[in-house]
C-alpha cells in the first residue's frame, strides 16, 4: 500500500538515497533540504520514476518553516505516515570542545536537536488521530559513544537517542512507533568533514536503506523506541521474518 513518506534534509547523501528508494516502491514523497539547486534535482529524479512528490526549500529549525512544508504535504497528500528526521549539520569540523565557539556549539544543537523535535511536534497530531504512524530518527555511533573531535555532533546525537525513547515511550498507547538508526560510515559530505583523512572504503547510503524500508512497513509495527544498526541489518532482522 503507498504510503506518504516525509524526510527532511533529502536533497544529497543519504536523504536523496531514502526519497528515491522509497520513490521506486511508488511511495508519495515529501522532502525538503535548504539547498535548492539540489533538491530541484532530486524532485525531478523522482518524478521520473513516476512517484508523486513534494519538494519544498525549508530549514527544520525553523518553525515557520516547518509549518508551511508539513502543510503543503497535508493539504495534498492528507496525513504523513512515515516521517524519516534525516537533516543534521556535522559543524566546523573536527574539533575538541575546548575550543569550539559557542555560538557554532548552539547551532549544530538547535539544527540536530531542534529538527527532529519541531517536526515530530507538528507531525504526531496527525498519526495521534489516524492512531497510526512510524518515526525514524537518525543517530550515529558517536551519539552512543563520545569520540574525541566529534565535538557538538556527537553531543547532539545523545540528545536524538534521549528523544527518540522517551517520546516513544509517549505515544505507545497511540499505536504509533518511534526508533532511531544508526547507518553507520558512508561515502558522504558529511563524513568527509568529520573524518577529512579516511583511508579506506566506504559505503554508499543506498547500500543502507534495508531498515528504513522495514521500519516504514507494517512489519515493524511492534517495535517501538529501539535503535537499529544499518550496517548488517538484514542479518539481525531479515525483511522476510
Amino acid at each position: 500500500m503507498s504510503k506518504t513518506i516525509m524526510i527532511t534534509g533529502g536533497s544529497k547523501g543519504l536523504g536523496r538515497a531514502l526519497a528515491l528508494g522509497f520513490a521506486k516502491q511508488r511511495h508519495r514523497i515529501a522532502v525538503c533540504a535548504r539547498g535548492e539547486r539540489e533538491l530541484k534535482a532530486v524532485q525531478k529524479e523522482i518524478e521520473a520514476i513516476g512517484a508523486e512528490v513534494i519538494a519544498l526549500q525549508a530549514d527544520v529549525s525553523r518553525i515557520h518553516e516547518i509549518e508551511k512544508f508539513v502543510s503543503v504535504v497535508e493539504d495534498k497528500f492528507g496525513s504523513v505516515d512515515v516521517l524519516i528526521n534525516n537533516a543534521s549539520v556535522f559543524g566546523p569540523g573536527p574539533k575538541q570542545l575546548l575550543d569550539y565557539d559557542h555560538e557554532q556549539f548552539l547551532q549544530v544543537l538547535k539544527v540536530n536537536c531542534m529538527n527532529p523535535f519541531l517536526v515530530t511536534k507538528r507531525v504526531l497530531p496527525g498519526m495521534i488521530a489516524n492512531r497510526s504512524g512510524s518515526i525514524i530518527n537518525l543517530t550515529s555511533e558517536a551519539g552512543h559513544t563520545g569520540f574525541a573531535e566529534w565535538g557538538a555532533y556527537g553531543v547532539s546525537k545523545f540528545a536524538v537517542e534521549g528523544l527518540t525513547q522517551t517520546w516513544a515511550d509517549e505515544v505507545a498507547d497511540y499505536s504509533i512507533r518511534i526508533n532511531m538508526v544508526d547507518p553507520g560510515e558512508m561515502d558522504t559530505d558529511m563524513h568527509d568533514r568529520a573524518v577529512p583523512d579516511c583511508d579506506y572504503q566506504l559505503a554508499k547510503p543506498e547500500e543502507r536503506l534495508d531498515v528504513f524500508f522495514y521500519l516504514a512497513s507494517d512489519e515493524s509495527r511492534n517495535r517501538n523506541g529501539e535503535r537499529f544498526e544499518a550496517d548488517g541489518f538484514l542479518r539481525e532482522a531479515p525483511l522476510n521474518e
